[in-house]
Order: C-alpha cells, then structure tokens, then sequence
C-alpha cells in the first residue's frame, strides 16, 4: 500500500515534539526558563486537519509549559506530555477514540518513537530523523523539524484525503 492510500484512512494524526514541532534544540535561559522555537506554518497547518474533521494529538517524552501553551494555542485536544512509554500513551488514545491503527498516523523522529510508528497506519517523519526510524517510516517529510515539516505532512494528509484545496479555500477569498 502506497502512503498516500494509507494517508488516505486517517482520522487521527499525533505528533512527537523535540525534533518535529521543533529543531530539537532545547534552550534555556540563565534562570534556567526553556524555551522552544516552532514554525508559524506548521500551526496553520494543524487547523486546516482539524478544520478537515481530522482529530489531533502530541506525544512527547519531556514535560513543558512552552508545549502546553503551543498546543492550546493550536486547540491540539489530545496532549500527553512526560510519556516514557509512548505506545501505552498511543494506545489510551486509540481506545479513547475507538479508532483502528489504519486510522491513526504519527510523526516522530527517534527511537522512542518507535512504538507507536510501528503500529500507525501511517508513519510518518522528518529528513534528519535517526536511521531507525527512517526504515519505518512511509513518508518522509522534504522539511525539517521545526522548519515547516508538519506543515508538510498536513498538507500530505490533506491532499491524500482530496480535502486540501477545501481546506485552503477558506483563506483565498
């Protein structure tokens, strides 16, 4: 199965941070407050899914306001922050949404990624993701974290799904 089939079943898309929202730079100031740089289209592109009716989620291993704000920002419903064991997190969602692992993608980009990717219908990734992953993934995204890859593997998803050019209508009037 090509990856635009399987992009063309998903109804669920759950994104790793460190390294796919962001360039996996962890920055902290003097008074140790970390901070994170995310790219302003990959937000857009997070509201033309869920605008699609297509649900959203992060994973992501460390805990931090700087994502939790971000994700609020983006209206991302579904956040598990802290996650050692990112499947059991994956699987609480699935059963959560009674949704079939053919319906669910996830972009991750390193080992403990792992997991989840290889359950997914659709796994997806970033161009300097560690080699594991690479071999798991079915689509590799042309940007790389925090420069735009999100943006990409949305409007992956969206064109698989012929929903992109009725995603961008609402902006072209």
């Amino acid at each position: 199965m090509t990856a635009e089939q399987r992009a063309g079943k998903i109804e669920l898309v759950i994104f790793d941070v460190d390294g796919v929202f962001t360039d996996g730079g962890l920055y902290r100031s003097d008074d140790g407050q970390e901070s994170k740089r995310f790219h302003a289209t990959d937000g857009l592109g997070i509201r033309m899914l869920a605008n699609a009716g297509i649900s959203l989620g992060v994973i992501t291993g460390r805990t931090s306001k700087v994502v939790e704000h971000r994700c609020a920002e983006l209206d991302i419903e579904h956040v598990y922050q802290g996650q050692k064991d990112k499947l059991s997190a994956f699987e609480t969602l699935q059963q959560k949404l009674n949704l079939q692992a053919d319906q669910i993608a996830y972009m991750g980009d390193d080992i403990i990624d792992m997991p989840p990717m290889k359950r997914v219908g659709l796994a997806l990734t970033v161009p300097d993701a560690c080699a594991e992953i690479a071999e798991v993934a079915h689509w590799v995204s042309t940007r790389k974290g925090g420069n735009g890859a999100v943006r990409d593997a949305c409007e992956f998803i969206l064109k698989s799904k012929n929903l992109y050019q009725q995603a961008i209508e609402r902006y072209l009037v």
